[in-house]
């Protein structure tokens, strides 16, 4: 099977380390923003309509047995006072003095005799407002003599009153009217309170729901609101990939053409004298082909059709068979290939790791100067496999430092002949192995591509930020840096040797 060409994009210079820096998705459009808006305010309608309908129904219940309660108090101590003062055309007119507690607090009578002069309850003075006429006349009239109503007297007091006549024992003559009455303020402001109590925390209930409402919906719009960043996401790489691939294309395209058209114009040529447009057509042909490989293959990821395979592999002896497939291309270049292994065994596909041991090496080769040394390590680490590739080359330059790892990019000084793939399907690889990649600058010179491999399975994250590994996790930063929030054993610096 043919490994598919490497990336030939300049390292990075600087000692700031490229490991699997994050991709930033694509803003959310102004059209699923407003579908999210909207679907955010209908799950807060929703919560907070269930709730008030729910405070309602409790409020009315609570308020309404409170009520039927007091009221049914409040009746049964004025009429069991009543009757013991009231049992008929023969009773007496002279009851003894209300009481002040118990069953007759709040509770009184006033005699009013025929001729309208009203006596009040022993020791007190007439409440404003009472007698009520509109009872006295009402009780006058009634058959039965007795009229019973509630009534607010002008100083805005509640009343329970009843009118009764009122006989003299012995002539059994009627002598006046006795109108019994019951202040309702207590039970008023009781009731009132209640009512403010019942609005006042319904209303911090509901606000306090839909304070839930909004904090819940937000949550619960968190994989909604991902699903569209990833799915913007791989419509902007597709759009991407389209253009790139096109304008990748182009170029070779343009060359064959060309190449062409030189035959045709030359139809009756020996071979010999058309040699060089033959070579420039086998030359781009064998560039469009590496190239269709490496994107069919990036699409097939993209799709999530690839998968990887988990066997136990020594990581120093798959380097050493991309070394002596790749020692032929570094003769033809004056580049001399070291292999440093050791024995560093993990857990991954053998046939992806050779490709990716082939890529960087290609790409060291390809990026260092005649008569220099592409050096390939291997060492085990704790609980991993540290590979490392280093050239000679001119260095990376910090301001392609963000777009080491992008599809397609290629520095302006890169080699000729490059897909501008190889180092985004490393990445890929070293993602689904569950470890890290990075490049940073030498102190003597060249670029040194750094990669990190954990030694068991590891979920592996597409979107290419942290990855849990063992006890701890990694972040970005250098190879070995603390920039995660794992501990010692997941953070394992590459040997220097």
């Amino acid at each position: 099977m043919r490994i598919p060409r490497p990336s030939v994009r300049l390292p990075l210079l600087g000692r700031k380390s490229s490991l699997d820096a994050p991709e930033v998705g694509p803003p959310v459009s102004d059209g699923d923003s407003r579908l999210l808006r909207e679907t955010r305010l209908r799950l807060i309608a929703v919560s907070g309509f269930g709730t008030l309908l729910i405070l309602v129904i409790l409020g009315v219940a609570i308020y309404g047995v409170v009520s039927t309660a007091i009221q049914n108090s409040e009746q049964t101590a004025f009429t069991h006072y009543t009757d013991r003062w009231y049992r008929g055309p023969h009773q007496s007119t002279s009851p003894e003095a209300a009481e002040l507690g118990g069953e007759g607090a709040n509770i009184f009578y006033l005699f009013i005799a025929a001729d309208g002069t009203v006596f009040p309850p022993y020791g007190s003075a007439t409440p404003p407002g009472l007698p009520d006429q509109a009872s006295l006349k009402a009780a006058l009239a009634n058959p039965s003599g007795i009229d019973e109503r509630s009534v607010t007297t002008p100083d805005g007091t509640p009343w329970h009153v009843m009118s009764v006549p009122a006989y003299d024992v012995a002539t059994h003559q009627r002598i006046g009217t006795v109108q019994f009455a019951q202040n309702l303020s207590t039970e008023t402001k009781l009731l009132n309170t209640l009512l403010w109590v019942l609005f006042g925390g319904g209303l911090a209930a509901l606000l306090i729901s839909l304070l839930a409402g909004y904090l819940y919906a937000g949550r619960a719009l968190i994989p909604i609101r991902e699903s569209i960043v990833r799915r913007q996401a791989a419509l902007m790489r597709q759009r991407e990939f389209a253009a790139n691939a096109s304008h990748e294309l182009r170029t070779p395209l343009t060359v064959i053409g060309a190449s062409v058209e030189d035959l045709k114009r030359n139809r009756k040529s020996k071979v010999e004298d058309v040699g060089e447009a033959l070579g420039d057509i086998e030359a781009e042909v064998r560039h469009m082909t590496a190239l269709v490989e490496d994107m069919l293959l990036l699409a097939r990821t993209d799709s999530g059709v690839v998968e990887i395979e988990r066997i136990p592999v020594d990581l120093g002896d798959i380097a050493a068979e991309a070394a002596s497939m790749l020692a032929t291309l570094g003769q033809d270049r004056g580049v001399k290939v070291v292999l440093d292994p050791l024995p560093a065994q993990l857990s991954g596909d053998p046939l992806r790791l050779r490709q990716l041991v082939t890529i960087l090496a290609d790409n060291a080769i390809r990026h260092s100067p005649a008569g220099s040394t592409v050096e390939i390590r291997v060492r085990p680490a704790e609980n991993a496999a540290v590979l490392q590739v280093d050239d000679n080359g001119h260095g990376i330059r910090p301001e392609d430092l963000p777009r080491l790892f992008e599809r397609f990019w290629r520095a302006d000084d890169a080699p000729a002949g490059g897909t501008g793939l190889g180092l985004a399907i490393a990445k890929w690889i070293v993602d689904q192995h569950g470890g890290r990649i990075g490049a940073l600058n030498r102190p003597d010179g060249g670029a040194s591509f750094r990669v990190w491999l954990p030694n068991h399975p590891a979920q592996a994250r597409p979107d290419g930020g942290r990855v849990n590994i063992g006890a701890g996790a990694i972040g970005t930063g250098e190879l070995g840096d603390t920039g995660g929030t794992g501990d010692s054993e997941a953070e394992v610096e590459p040997p220097e040797v």
